[in-house]
């Protein structure tokens, strides 16, 4: 079966999305797939928040159709949305930083022993899990005991992905992974980022930075004022002309012709300021 006989885990076409008489959205489509990344890319103000919230429940949308597994969904809450495995790591990721690892790896979703009044949480279980876990993705963590606080941002999200994938998410969206950390800890996000590819889930990254994208992704859609701008297979387009195309591409010519400085008289460059000699100099 080729890629394009598989029906996508998620599918939307021609979503939009109002408030009011404001478009936050319009006709935007996106697929993903199992074992795949879709990269969603754009400026702050491109409407990628808004989808994000559409995908995982938060909001529904007023236009087009939503699809899971081929069914039209109308999701009303995240629960709805985790119901059927589709799984958001926002990116102040919301965990309880005095907490350990384990603890925030658990939040919302304990083991417990015993009944009754000697009902209590099973810790050791807590732990040893979050271990087997963190490790079936390659995350090797000092101590699972220290607080969560203490991990580095890049550490942070590999946790959340990791969490994501022990609890049977089949998409995972992720929204600016890489936000605000360095190149070394983006590089770490990533490779977990494809670890998750690799286990067969579709991913969602949601991103800004086109190097980022280009080195993980498999599908781009490009986003600009709520609208569409591009969407293109990995094989189709090259990181320049996704750079390009993500830069407002006509729009950033017609700019540079704006700007372009007129030449001087006799075909020659005007003098930078502070150029030549100084006045009176002579």
């Amino acid at each position: 079966m080729t890629d394009h006989e598989r029906t996508p885990l998620v599918e939307l076409t021609g979503v939009s999305k109002y408030y009011g008489s404001v478009r936050a959205l319009e006709g935007v489509s996106l697929q993903v797939r199992a074992g795949e990344i879709t990269c969603v890319l754009g400026d702050n103000g491109a409407g990628k928040s808004t989808l994000i919230k559409i995908v995982a429940g938060l909001h529904r949308h007023d236009a087009g159709t939503y699809a899971v597994d081929g069914e039209h969904v109308r999701l009303g809450s995240p629960r709805e949305a985790l119901d059927r495995g589709i799984a958001t790591v926002y990116q102040d990721l919301a965990v309880v930083p005095l907490m350990p690892v384990w603890r925030n790896f658990f939040l919302g979703s304990e083991p417990t022993r015993g009944r009754g009044p000697l009902r209590r949480l099973d810790v050791a279980a807590m732990r040893a899990t979050t271990r087997a876990a963190l490790l079936r993705m390659g995350i090797d963590l000092r101590d699972v005991d220290q607080p969560i606080g203490t991990l580095s941002g890049g550490e942070r999200q590999c946790v959340a992905i990791a969490r994501a994938v022990h609890f049977g998410a089949r998409v995972l969206v992720l929204d600016e992974p890489t936000a605000a950390l360095g190149v070394k800890q983006s590089g770490m996000v990533l490779k977990y980022v494809a670890a998750a590819r690799d286990a067969g889930l579709g991913v969602v990254l949601i991103t800004h930075n086109p190097h980022h994208a280009h080195l993980v992704g498999d599908r781009f859609v490009l986003l600009r004022r709520g609208a569409m701008a591009g969407s293109h297979a990995r094989r189709e387009i090259a990181l320049d002309e996704l750079i390009r195309q993500m830069a407002g591409g006509s729009d950033l010519e017609e700019l540079s012709h704006e700007l372009a400085r007129p030449a001087a008289p006799g075909g020659q460059d005007p003098p930078a300021p502070g150029d030549g000699a100084a006045p009176g100099a002579g």
